[in-house]
């Protein structure tokens, strides 16, 4: 079960990943500090070498770069004829102390051993360690055995149970055998490498604390996310989802759930309005025609007033009809369900058409229409246009003051058509703009032409459907001005 979860695969890979570092850190550092003990014992032996050789009155090899140390003062001089052995081995005074086991300079226990050429030894320091000198005559056949091809003289290093030593063969057939307790360099490498660890097990620690908290903190949207949609799913649609960073890819996603979650919220809620008033309106036409027909079912009547009972019932059942005609349009519209014709037109030829049409009502209530009406085509369904039109001059001749003005023109502005009619009338509270493209919205009951309340919903699908945008503004008391734009070539 923990594998399955991404906080915790996310975890044992920042973890390994971690570990894998420090691991390689921590190997190379204690490397790097090996290296250091065993160039520091190198240059020791160098060091000690050059006292040796000048004790068997052969001249030192000139000093390696780097290899003499600071403190220590420089071997003797040469003393004696090169190539001949000293009957006697003696170090000078001044080397008392380099081989000496309590010697201030001898800390490692720098021991030696020279043979000659007939295998016998010329000397030997006192400290020789015991387990060391067990086994010389396998020791020097070894370095004999290692380093007999190389000619003019070799050398060679070793290191094992402890033991640093080192061999050099010398021209003349006299092996140096010299070595050193390697116990204080394994010491501190050894608190080395606890220390090494124990950091590294600190800072794996603080490590996977600290990329815990962050992938907590990271993946705590997903949570919120989950529990969000289980309340929504069980009826909350007010529900959202807490993001406090805004920033982050799981912020961004949020932000886009709550917006989705805001829609799903509105579109419930206007279906449960929708059909609410959906119910009321066909409520009104109904119960006329129940009540016609109960009224003339309840006694025989004269043939004037059962023509009148019918009337009223046919009249009731027209409204019905033309309601739920309004209602499959604008279903189908939105659905994208009802085919637009594209051919090309000319919107002000379409306006002067419908203000034609609605010019005799104009004139029964005294309004005049001032027309702006200059060439503007374009591709689209000029016969669904002109229904968006007539409704837009319907509300505003029903909704003008008498003896009013009404004001409709069209503009080509750049690739989009534009159409507006203005009125001078009670127009729209702030309140209610936001609302009169709703279905069956009656504010003041206005701003719908028809008698079906779904005038300017069908307006605003139709444009919508033409790629187009319909919007409204009005100053209470005044004025109101409907405005919608089309592309010219709309897709």
């Amino acid at each position: 079960m923990i594998f399955k979860s991404i906080k915790w695969r996310l975890q044992l890979w920042y973890g390994l990943i971690l570990a894998v570092v420090l691991a390689g850190f921590g190997s190379t550092a204690y490397l790097l500090e090996w290296n250091l003990q065993l160039r520091g014992l190198d240059a020791q032996f160098e060091w000690r070498r050059d006292f040796l050789l000048n004790a068997l009155h052969r001249p030192p090899r000139g000093p390696r770069p780097g290899e003499r140390l600071r403190g220590l003062p420089p071997p003797p001089p040469e003393d004696g004829l090169p190539g001949r052995p000293p009957r006697e081995f003696r170090l000078p005074p001044e080397a008392s102390g380099v081989f000496e086991a309590d010697a201030p300079n001898n800390r490692e226990n720098f021991f030696f051993i020279i043979q000659g050429p007939e295998g016998r030894e010329i000397a030997r320091s006192t400290n020789v360690p015991s387990e060391f000198a067990d086994d010389l005559a396998a020791r020097f056949s070894k370095w004999h055995r290692l380093q007999a091809p190389a000619a003019g003289g070799a050398e060679g290093m070793a290191y094992g149970d402890r033991i640093r030593e080192r061999c050099e063969l010398l021209p003349t057939g006299e092996a140096i055998l010299m070595g050193c307790s390697f116990g204080p360099q394994l010491k501190e490498l050894h608190r080395t490498a606890f220390i090494l660890a124990g950091l590294g097990l600190l800072i794996l620690l603080f490590g996977l604390a600290g990329g815990g908290w962050l992938v907590g903190r990271a993946l705590r949207p997903i949570g919120d996310i989950s529990a969000t949609a289980a309340k929504i799913a069980a009826g909350d649609l007010s529900q959202r989802i807490r993001a406090a960073e805004t920033e982050s890819e799981l912020g961004q996603l949020a932000a886009v759930l709550n917006s989705t979650f805001a829609r799903l919220e509105a579109a419930f809620a206007q279906q449960r309005q929708f059909t609410a008033d959906a119910a009321h309106e066909l409520r009104t036409p109904v119960s006329v025609m129940l009540t016609q027909t109960q009224t003339a079912l309840q006694r025989e009547r004269g043939a004037t007033e059962y023509r009148e009972t019918v009337e009223a019932c046919q009249r009731a059942a027209q409204r019905m009809r033309r309601l739920m005609e309004s209602l499959l349009e604008l279903a189908r519209l939105e659905a994208g369900q009802e085919p637009l014709k594209r051919l090309r037109f000319d919107l002000s030829r379409t306006a002067w058409e419908c203000v034609e049409l609605v010019r005799p009502l104009a004139a029964e209530r005294g309004i005049k229409i001032d027309c702006e009406l200059p060439p503007v085509e374009g591709l689209g369904d000029a016969e669904r246009l002109s229904l968006v039109i007539t409704n837009l001059l319907a509300n505003a001749v029903q909704y003008n003051r008498p003896n009013g003005e009404i004001h409709i023109r069209t503009k080509l502005q750049g690739s989009l058509m534009l159409l507006a009619v203005s009125d001078i009338g009670r127009g729209i509270s702030r309140e209610d703009l936001p609302h009169v493209f709703e279905r069956f919205y009656r504010a003041d009951p206005s701003r719908s032409s028809g008698q079906t309340g779904l005038g300017l919903a069908i307006s605003k699908a139709i444009v919508e459907a033409h790629g187009g945008t319909i919007e409204v503004e009005s100053v209470p008391g005044r004025t109101t001005t409907f405005r919608f734009t089309l592309p010219r070539c709309s897709s």
